[in-house]
């Protein structure tokens, strides 16, 4: 076999090898089409004995000098170099969408924040804080802490996905970073065992772990308005000033006035791009038009032998869900006020004029493709 030959071998390789471990975990035309997350995990494991192997063959092909110090030879180590160079320092995932360096969590009176912007919020033992999409979007992930305890915010903006997790792994504090994405939808890595974590499940889909859960944490997407107004001393993450020029500067996203390929919304019902409100309640999951939420603002249903019920408040972006009480024969909302058998609460379950509070249920708005991917056995309404 001709040192040539094994030159072009292993220049030739090593591209490819480089290539496909990036092509099969990034939104490249085709990649995330197909079931590509066995390979993928398999090329990004033994990476680095690829790498020996094909460089070896490429060296061992170079011992004659570069074939009497031809050009070509020269130009395609020089190219191919160059190729990988990009691929690990400007297209990774890690690379491209950075955390936070500095986490400025205000209060109400010095939130810079419009109060129109989506949230992820979530509150615990007294204490709340807001997260606002546009920021949520870039970094993919925010380390924080609710009640003393580090909890993990997610978003995915291709699969329009936020979830909120304790990151913790069999009682563990672990810190994961982006490794990339599988069927439109982030997966993270975590730094112990390299296993890789999907972000619309927080379980992990590869490595040692696979199968392992991470805790989910109770999160409820609204506008930054109706969230401060059920939480008035909550806290609201603010721009990171490194990362200005890199966040969301429209609404259109949010809004669902975006056309992108990627993140734009399709104002249809049931299309890929539309968006679907999705519960999981014992046992039984089902997604929700989103259009027909608008028109009805509250829908009733039965979810896992249990009567529930699906809100949107007046400013058409904040929405909740609630088990319906026992015996319950009156459903309604006025403006920002749930009626039940005549007794009045808050959006967010909390009796107005009774001490009572409503049964609150999981509820996601995630693109309809996302949610029909990821709960495949679910129903729709």
């Amino acid at each position: 076999m001709g040192k040539k030959f094994l030159f072009w071998t292993g220049l030739s390789g090593l591209l490819i090898v480089e290539l496909f471990s990036v092509y099969l975990i990034m939104p490249f035309p085709g990649s995330q089409e197909i079931q590509s997350l066995d390979l993928a995990y398999f090329l990004y494991r033994w990476r680095w004995i690829f790498r020996i192997f094909f460089i070896g063959l490429l060296v061992y092909g170079s011992l004659d000098s570069l074939w009497q110090r031809k050009w070509i030879p020269y130009a395609a180590i020089v190219f191919v170099t160059a190729c990988i160079l990009m691929l690990q320092f400007k297209m990774s995932a890690d690379r491209m969408f950075l955390q936070p360096r500095n986490l400025n969590m205000a209060a109400a009176p010095q939130n810079n924040v419009d109060p129109a912007r989506l949230v992820i919020g979530v509150e615990k033992d007294g204490e709340a804080r807001a997260y606002p999409i546009q920021y949520l979007a870039y970094h993919h992930q925010v380390l924080d802490s609710l009640a003393g305890k580090p909890i993990m915010v997610t978003y995915c903006n291709v699969c329009r996905t936020g979830r909120v997790f304790e990151p913790f792994v069999d009682g563990h504090y672990e810190t994961f970073r982006l490794v990339g994405m599988d069927r439109y939808n982030a997966m993270f890595e975590d730094a112990t065992t390299g296993s890789w974590w999907r972000q619309a499940t927080g379980e992990a889909v590869q490595g040692p772990l696979r199968g392992r859960q991470l805790p989910e944490i109770f999160s409820i997407q609204t506008s930054l308005r109706a969230w401060m107004t059920l939480h008035p001393q909550s806290l609201v993450m603010q721009a990171d000033e490194a990362f200005n020029q890199r966040y969301d500067s429209t609404t259109h996203y949010e809004t669902g006035r975006s056309r992108k390929k990627l993140t734009g919304t399709d104002s249809l019902s049931w299309r890929r791009k539309s968006w679907v409100v999705g519960l999981v309640h014992r046992g039984q999951e089902r997604a929700y038009d989103w259009n027909q939420l608008l028109e009805k603002r509250i829908l009733p249903d039965t979810l896992g032998g249990m009567p529930v019920f699906l809100v949107v408040s007046a400013d058409s972006a904040s929405f909740f869900a609630f088990e319906q009480p026992v015996g319950t024969t009156t459903l309604s909302i006025r403006s920002d006020t749930i009626e039940v058998n005549g007794r009045r609460y808050r959006l967010d379950g909390k009796g107005l004029d009774t001490n009572a509070v409503l049964n609150r249920i999981r509820a996601y708005q995630e693109f309809w493709h996302s949610w029909e991917t990821f709960h495949p056995l679910g129903s729709r309404h």
